[in-house]
Formats: structure tokens, C-alpha cells, sequence
């Protein structure tokens, strides 16, 4: 039987690990061509050949979000070699926290770079593809604290919130051509960082939640696949919050 997005090429930013990784995997098992990139090329060769041994297509590519030559060389090789691009999930970020009157102006570069301006160096070439193409979904990995902001984060709540911005900015812009762009929002995931808590700050966390357990990688990579699907055809503009209900 014909997966549902049997024939789509789908490329993934930030694919190494954690909620890009599960990502990749959730795309590929719906059928997409997933394209994993990475900064290093190490980091998501392993990734896609998980997919490959898992019967899936997926190729690896070095993608520095930073860098706009590069991103446009990787979206123009991607779209020529595998036929198209169709999906687009824009996941790759960083942190650097520090309370706001210490944080240093390298800080706020770093991670606005990252996470904002790398978001507009990946989209702009993949968005010139899908205008060809007149069919496209792009997909940006934003987080709750662009909504509700966090202390000592104040470089990775505008950036974050920057996202949010664009994602509806980009769905007026696009619409007429079908193409969607979303932005889902993860509240607390299961990450390294999260396993580090003590259990006095696990409980403390837990009880900020209405459902009282740490999200998944793969929680937020069933949105993505969803709004990749035809089912989320009529969808665009939209911020959908996967964070247990931290931030309603």
C-alpha cells in the first residue's frame, strides 16, 4: 500500500538528533525521500542510514544554516538530484542562556543566527522551488517560549518568536501557490537537558503541566508528519503547541 507521502522529497534541518532526528525517521516511515542535514556530515550519516536499513530513502547533506551560499547550494543539489522538494522543516537552533543584563552581544548574535536568520537562509531557496513546483510544506520548529517567553533566554525567545512572525508573514505570501507554512511549538521534551534534573525540579515541572508527562521527540514529530499530509491541506498560519498544555 502506498504510503501518504510516497514521492515527496522532504529536507530536514538540524536532523542529528532529538526532535530533528525523530523527524527524519517519522517523514521517511510516511514514505518521504528525507534529506538529513546537519552541520557536520558525521552527526546525520547515521540517521539516514537508519532509515535506509529500515527499507526508507535518505540522503545526508552538510548544511550550515548560517551560511546563505551554502543553504542554497544544498536546497538547488537536493531539488535537482531527488526531483523536487516538498517538505521543508526548518528545526536547526541553539541555545546560549544567560540573564539579559549579562548577556553579551556575541550571545544574541549567536543564537539569532542560528535560529532566526537560518531559518530565512534555508526557506528562501526552498520557497523559490516550491513556487515552480506550485505545491510545498514548510514546516518551522518554533517552542512555547517564543510565546510565553523565559527568563534568562531572552536571545532564544526573540528568535523563537521571530519565527512565529515569519511563519504567518510567509502563509499570506504563498498561500495562492499551495503552500503551507506552519510552526509547531514543543514545550518540554525529553532531552539530555531534562534528564539532568534533579526529582524536586522534575515534580516542580510536572505539576506545571495538564498532562503530567515529558514530551517526545516523536510527539512533535507526529505534528510534523500531519501537517506534511494532505489531511493539513487547508492549514496555514498556524502555531500548534505541543507542550502538554504548559502554554494554552
Amino acid at each position: 500500500m502506498e504510503k501518504e507521502l510516497s514521492g515527496k522529497v522532504a529536507l530536514v534541518t538540524g536532523a542529528s538528533q532529538g526532535i530533528g532526528e525523530a523527524c527524519a525517521l517519522a517523514l521517511a516511515r510516511a514514505g518521504a525521500t528525507v534529506v538529513c542535514t546537519s552541520r557536520r556530515l558525521a552527526a546525520v550519516e547515521g540517521v539516514a542510514a537508519r532509515i535506509v536499513e529500515e527499507g526508507g530513502s535518505a540522503v545526508a547533506r552538510a548544511l550550515d544554516v548560517t551560511d546563505p551560499e551554502q543553504a542554497a547550494a544544498v536546497v538547488e543539489e537536493v531539488a535537482r538530484t531527488l526531483g523536487g522538494l516538498h517538505v521543508l522543516v526548518n528545526n536547526a537552533g541553539i541555545t546560549d542562556d544567560q540573564l539579559f543584563v549579562r548577556m553579551k552581544p556575541e550571545s544574541w548574535r549567536k543564537v539569532l543566527a542560528t535560529n532566526l536568520d537560518g531559518v530565512f537562509h534555508v526557506t528562501q531557496p526552498a520557497a523559490r522551488v516550491m513556487l515552480k513546483q506550485k505545491e510545498g510544506r514548510i514546516i518551522n520548529i518554533t517552542s512555547v517560549v517564543g510565546l510565553s517567553g523565559n527568563p534568562g533566554q531572552a536571545n532564544y525567545a526573540a528568535a523563537k518568536a521571530g519565527i512565529v512572525g515569519f511563519t504567518k508573514a510567509l502563509a499570506r505570501e504563498l498561500g495562492s501557490r499551495n503552500i503551507t507554512v506552519n510552526a509547531v511549538a514543543p514545550g518540554y521534551i525529553q532531552t539530555a537537558m531534562t534528564e539532568a534534573l534533579t526529582e524536586e525540579q522534575r515534580q516542580r515541572l510536572l505539576a506545571s503541566l495538564a498532562i503530567p508527562r515529558l514530551g517526545t521527540p516523536e510527539d512533535v514529530a507526529a505534528v510534523v508528519v500531519f501537517l506534511s499530509g494532505k489531511g493539513a491541506s487547508y492549514i496555514t498560519g498556524e502555531v500548534i503547541n505541543v507542550s502538554g498544555g504548559l502554554y494554552m
